[in-house]
């Protein structure tokens, strides 16, 4: 497993790239429009009309250490247009965004007891954006429940009926009955010895196993009970042991086992003791040779001790096992194996080989001085591995089913229609996994299946690459649909293509709408994923999966999910996001992913677009102060704009806003595909924004500057002064921006409606009139030039009138844009839903975001429980 995991590298979203590109244009920007006035400064001083005015002070020399303190006091005057405070937001919308994540009720696993998991909240918003999504098979798209249900020995079928191991019938289409199996053959016991051998299951004793019976194996037949009860049956049965494995396949060989009467009882004395009905057997272990990706096969070196007989046995895959066999029924195995794969089960061949003790010995050597190497270590055990793996004697197979989890067709079909490309990767067989990805809905019924299996060379694999794209060519000019076609490669061949001819493999499997790649092995499905994602378009990649070999999948992914299965935490550990079951991807993607991107994105655009409404005022007022860098507004505005005045609506939007209900969002898929590729922070929509953000500061200036300018408004007959210009530009650039937010908003509840109406507009009047009318102490503030400046302003009825007019105006194209919006998306208006019922304590105090608070079925939320509480609804 160390040999196919992978470093995790950092991962950014697409959104976090955006801001960058953002802010180095806002930086230009800035240092565009300082040069710009710091230029024009001088220029503007050159004129005679201006040094000869008795009321300025003369200006000292030119010089370019005075040019460039201009430069810095313009600087320092228009940076309020970097948004700094964007970055903070951004962190806290993620970071208490992601707990929502987990409080979705409806992602939670009864079944395990799991809720879901972020484990990461800088990529919230790439699940918006996913557009090709990798899953394993195994455990993923099935339950990883192996049940054993019918083997091949020597030739004959067998299967289990009622759980007892029965005959079948040679022809699958005849009328006779299975006959029942009463007693093993030879051959059967060699069988099922691998299989209750063959592996590392522990068993687990009950009380009553461990107090009551005692097998006493050196007798045959013969069991010592501590007192005379049905407990002795059950002991030597075996049917009151737990079985406790790795691996959900040999748990499933040795429970089928004991149904047939070959009972593994576990290790004692270092012995494992075996019966076979009711007749003991002990084995000492000797070498085990774990399983590993690259041989696709295990295997044990097993001693009788009552016979001193040696065996190695073994069990893998068709391909790794069946070419190293010189005798046993070869042929019918394989055909065996291939019936298994057509009906979609899980199949291992089994095999053994006698060791002469000389055999072993030299083995044993060779192991142990592998073992010692300090150089090259797995290439040599790989070497004596194979070494000893030859020369088997072919069993027969075994066929295992996995059933699929609930309702994966119906997620496989809405990522589909959302457009979103699904690609299974797995380590099955191909006509395993084949049948598989039929019944899950990944292949469609009528579907052109293109392979590339088999190949071992690179001109066989041009020339297959090469005829099935001209077949996709052919087909698409006829009007052939690219979901028409299903490409199915296995592991080798892929090595081939992606070696020799990777632009080419590449290209196939793009122009197919399924891919299934199978025998493979975890390094080549991190392989697969990164040839997507760095291919020329750039998508967005997510994969999931449940083991420990899905780790360097999911790491090499724009976004890893986990599946909390049955093959323990490691993919769990390694993923950014994690749930219990495969169908909770459609709402982690379709409705998380949807309003988590929305949200960060009107957030980004939103802070620039308020940066550019407020601050550009400035510039403007430098060609009307002869670019002297004196500010038009006053410290305290410029301190709380972005901390106090704005900041907490486009938090709380950030959090709870939903711009078309879920319901909605499941029904229509395809409404996934508007926000694909970064759609809400395309060039056209920042422009579109900055643009409204312009024309709201060109609008607060000119009518600003027109009431100022005309002393017959006011009622007293005097002018407004530079002070008072900028409290009217904070007042209608504070209101206007909020009120631009309002109408991007769909979801309001109550506290949207209190973060905007009470909070950010009553607490802005209430700040700015305290400042204003309070003479504060020097150590607080060392000016007064605000003071009483609202209360004069705020008493003339034209200010009112201008103030209203202004925000109107501004608005006017925020209004055709939503109304636009609205009627060509046909999105439902302004749903003012209020959450009016109150939780009955504040442990309930959690609730799902994704619920309308007003919604029929009111919101029940989780209580989370303490380590020994069961959590409830």
């Amino acid at each position: 497993m160390a040999l196919n995991s992978k470093f995790k590298a950092a991962k950014f979203s697409r959104v976090e790239r955006s801001m960058n590109i953002f802010l180095l244009i806002f930086l230009t920007v800035l240092l565009l429009e300082t040069t710009l006035c710091t230029i024009l400064r001088y220029v503007y001083m050159a004129k005679t009309s201006l040094t000869e005015a008795w009321y300025l002070p003369a200006e000292p020399e030119s010089t370019v250490k005075k040019a460039i303190e201009d430069f810095f006091a313009f600087i320092v005057l228009f940076n309020y247009i970097i948004p700094i405070s964007l970055y903070v937001t951004v962190e806290l919308q993620k970071f208490f965004g992601s707990m929502f994540f987990g409080w979705d009720v409806l992602m939670f696993d009864d079944g395990t007891n799991n809720r879901a998991m972020a484990n990461t909240s800088d990529l919230n918003e790439e699940l918006g954006q996913i557009q090709y999504l990798f899953t394993d098979k195994t455990g993923t798209l099935t339950e990883n429940d192996m049940q054993f249900r019918q083997c091949s020995v020597n030739g004959t079928k067998y299967g289990e009926t009622g759980g007892m191991l029965c005959k079948l019938p040679e022809s699958p289409d005849s009328d006779a009955q299975p006959e029942l199996i009463s007693a093993l053959t030879p051959e059967l016991e060699e069988f099922f010895r691998v299989l209750v051998l063959c592996h590392t299951v522990r068993v687990d004793r009950h009380e009553i196993a461990k107090n009551g019976p005692a097998i006493d194996l050196a007798r045959p037949m013969k069991v010592v009970p501590v007192e005379e009860d049905l407990d002795t049956v059950d002991a030597l049965s075996g049917f009151e042991y737990d079985y406790q494995a790795s691996s959900p396949d040999e748990k499933a060989f040795v429970e089928a086992c004991r149904r047939y009467g070959v009972v593994y009882h576990g290790v004692r004395d270092d012995l494992h003791e075996v019966t076979f009905k009711n007749r003991p057997e002990r084995y000492q272990q000797l070498q085990l040779l774990e399983f590993d990706a690259t041989r696709k096969c295990m295997s044990v070196i097993v001693k009788n001790v009552d016979t001193g007989e040696l065996y190695l046995l073994c069990k893998g895959a068709e391909m790794a096992v069946l070419k190293n066999t010189v005798s046993g029924p070869h042929d019918e195995t394989l055909q065996a194996v291939n019936d298994y794969a057509m009906l979609g089960l899980r199949t291992l061949v089994i095999a053994q080989r006698k060791l002469s003790v000389d055999e072993f010995e030299k083995f044993d050597a060779a192991l142990s001085e592998a073992r010692r190497a300090l150089d090259d270590r797995d290439g040599k055990l790989d070497a004596v591995f194979y070494s000893v793996e030859q020369n088997l004697q072919v069993l027969g197979a075994t066929a295992v089913e996995d059933r699929l989890q609930d309702r994966v067709p119906e997620t496989i079909e809405a990522l589909t229609e959302a457009g979103i490309k699904v690609w299974v990767l797995t380590g099955d067989k191909e006509e395993t996994a084949v049948n598989i990805s039929y019944s899950a809905g990944h292949f469609k019924p009528g579907v052109k299946e293109l392979r590339l299996t088999q190949v071992h060379n690179s001109v066989e694999a041009a020339e297959r690459l090469t005829r099935h794209r001209r077949t996709i060519q052919e087909g698409a000019s006829e009007g052939v649909d690219a979901a028409k076609f299903a490409f199915v490669v296995d592991g080798p061949s892929l090595a081939v293509a992606v070696t020799n001819h990777s632009d080419l493999f590449l290209s196939v499997c793009q122009m197919c709408q399924t891919v299934l790649c199978c025998r493979m092995s975890p390094l080549q499905k991190a392989q697969v994923v990164r040839l997507i994602k760095t291919s020329e378009e750039k998508p967005v990649t997510a994969a999931i999966g449940d083991g420990a070999n899905d780790c360097s999948m999911i790491q090499e992914a724009h976004v890893g999910l986990g599946i909390m299965g049955k093959e323990g935490r490691q993919a769990v550990r390694c993923s950014d996001y994690a749930f219990g079951k495969f169908h909770f991807l459609m709402r982690a993607l379709l409705v998380h992913g949807h309003y988590y991107y929305i949200r960060i994105a009107t957030l980004v655009q939103y802070f620039f677009y308020k940066n550019i409404a407020f601050i550009t005022a400035q510039v403007y007022f430098a060609f009307f102060s002869a670019f002297s860098a004196q500010t038009v507004f006053d410290s305290f505005y410029l301190l709380c704009y972005n901390i106090t005045f704005t900041s907490l609506p486009i938090l709380i939007y950030g959090w709870f806003e939903q711009h078309i209900p879920q319901e909605k969002l499941i029904e229509k898929p395809e409404l996934y595909k508007q926000i694909r590729k970064n759609a809400y922070l395309s060039p056209r929509e920042f422009i579109k924004w900055n643009l409204l953000g312009l024309w709201h500061s060109i609008v607060f200036f000119v009518g600003v500057y027109l009431i100022s300018s005309d002393a017959s408004i006011s009622e007293s007959g005097q002018m407004f002064g530079t002070w008072s210009l900028g409290a009217m530009l904070i007042t209608a650039c504070v209101i206007t921006v909020n009120l631009k937010l309002a109408l991007e908003t769909y979801y309001w509840t109550a506290v949207t409606h209190f973060s905007m109406w009470f909070i950010t507009f009553g607490g802005f009047f209430l700040f700015v009139l305290l400042y204003a009318g309070v003479v504060w102490p020097s150590f607080i503030t060392a000016v007064l030039d605000a003071y009483w400046v609202y209360f004069r302003f705020f008493g003339e009825l034209s200010t009112w009138l201008t103030l209203i007019l202004m925000i109107v105006t501004a608005l006017i194209p925020d209004f055709i844009i939503r109304a636009r919006r609205d009627t060509l998306s046909m999105l439902p208006q302004t749903d003012n839903r209020v959450h009016s019922k109150s939780h009955e304590s504040s442990n309930n105090a959690s609730f799902s975001e994704h619920t309308p608070l007003n919604h029929a079925n009111p919101v029940v939320p989780i209580k989370f429980s303490t380590l020994n509480e069961t959590s409830e609804f």
